[in-house]
């Protein structure tokens, strides 16, 4: 039931995620796509300090719930706020100052999830909860869709969503609790420890007794694994921030039909979310990941021709993006479960920091490239990036 408070939270950023570009580069705010890279880029930058600061605090403290509470009506108050932006730079204030203190949910929702359950269920929660947000992000998506068709203005979307984060607030008052003992954390990380240690262990007495040694003893790269994270996430806000922009410009799609195409790849990783938790826990997770990797490179190429050279665009693009929300599922559940081993307790923001580096990057760079490049550059350099996140999973972890 703690999960209830961030459906409703997850509905109102489903919305914003696709209206928030568009309002941007919209007659009323008066903005561009170069714009909307250093709004999103200097959010996600500043975000970064934020998720370090949020992430040490909560686990210091041991108090999580206060700083869930603190994300949501802080974005309940600034999205009343928005309201009378009439120009690009207070828009991008207020956008920045919010995304600092969105982030403070994020590094206490990871631990709650990791403190509640055991190191084996941990897979399957993280599973749950994404899904069951992800329901959330896409009834937002559902909404923008209707207020978009019935014409709504861009001051009530604003205030609806205040209103979504307002009763996300008063839920988790009432239903997010702290765990009363925080240990499991650090149980994980003395097991993996002494496994290290016994595998070390049974490997000199095999060197001692002369026989061959093929197998190898190997544990996990923290360096590796966060220069993935960065470079995926790179790849990811460098594909999709200016994707709304692309849709609307070069293929002529409604707003109405953007939401909808967004819908589709939401309802594709809610599929995804549920059938991730049943391989999370599994030996070979590690190679899935990688595989889901090289399958988000893939599938931008793929896009990239079907745009050029196939009819049928509307169809064929909403199904690549319908595969690029499952695969980000998978992706999700595993980093997050592997992270939650690898990073140390009272380093919780470690995660979200190094996904935000990544992130803010990719989302100057996105529009940047758009806009003096063209789209479909863009969505090949994008391409690239995944490519390159998969072969550091490949060959250093």
């Amino acid at each position: 039931m703690w999960r209830l408070g961030f459906f409703f939270h997850e509905m109102a950023f489903g919305l914003l995620s696709v209206f928030i570009p568009l309002y941007v580069v919209s007659q009323a705010i008066g903005g561009t796509l170069v714009d909307l890279g250093i709004m999103t880029s200097a959010a996600l930058f500043l975000a970064i300090p934020a998720s370090f600061f949020w992430g040490y605090i909560c686990d210091k403290t041991r108090r999580f719930k206060l700083y869930i509470l603190l994300s949501f009506i802080s974005a309940t108050v600034l999205l009343f706020l928005f309201t009378f932006a009439t120009n690009v730079v207070t828009f991008i204030v207020l956008y920045v100052v919010m995304s600092m203190l969105h982030v403070a949910h994020e590094a206490p929702k990871n631990v709650l999830v990791a403190e509640h359950y055991s190191h084996e269920d941990w897979g399957k929660s993280y599973a749950l909860y994404e899904g069951f947000t992800e329901i959330g992000w896409l009834i937002g998506l559902l909404l923008g869709f209707f207020s978009s068709a019935t014409a709504l203005s861009a001051n009530h979307i604003l205030l609806l969503c205040s209103g979504l984060n307002l009763v996300a607030f008063v839920l988790s008052i009432f239903l997010v609790a702290d765990p009363v003992l925080i240990f499991e954390r650090r149980l994980v990380s003395i097991e993996k420890k002494v496994d290290f240690t016994y595998r070390g262990a049974g490997t000199f007495s095999k060197l001692m007794d002369g026989a061959s040694l093929r197998e190898k003893l190997k544990t996990e790269s923290f360096v590796a694994f966060g220069i993935a994270l960065v470079l995926f996430s790179l790849a990811s806000s460098l594909f999709f921030t200016p994707l709304p922009i692309f849709f609307v410009k070069e293929l002529a799609f409604p707003t109405s039909m953007v939401f909808m195409v967004y819908m589709l790849s939401s309802g594709g990783a809610v599929v995804g979310y549920f059938l991730a938790g049943r391989s999370a826990s599994s030996p070979v997770a590690k190679g899935y990941m990688q595989r889901i990797v090289l399958l988000r490179s893939a599938l931008i190429f793929s896009l990239v021709v079907i745009v050029n050279f196939v009819f049928f665009t509307t169809i064929l693009a909403s199904v690549i993006l319908v595969l690029l929300g499952f695969a980000y599922a998978f992706y999700y559940i595993f980093t997050l479960s592997l992270s939650m081993e690898l990073i140390p307790a009272g380093k919780s923001g470690l995660f979200d920091g190094l996904v935000g580096l990544g992130a803010a990057s990719g989302s100057f760079l996105g529009p940047f490239l758009a806009e003096t490049l063209g789209f479909l550059p863009q969505f090949l350099i994008a391409g690239s990036v995944f490519f390159l996140a998969f072969l550091v999973l490949r060959i250093f972890t």
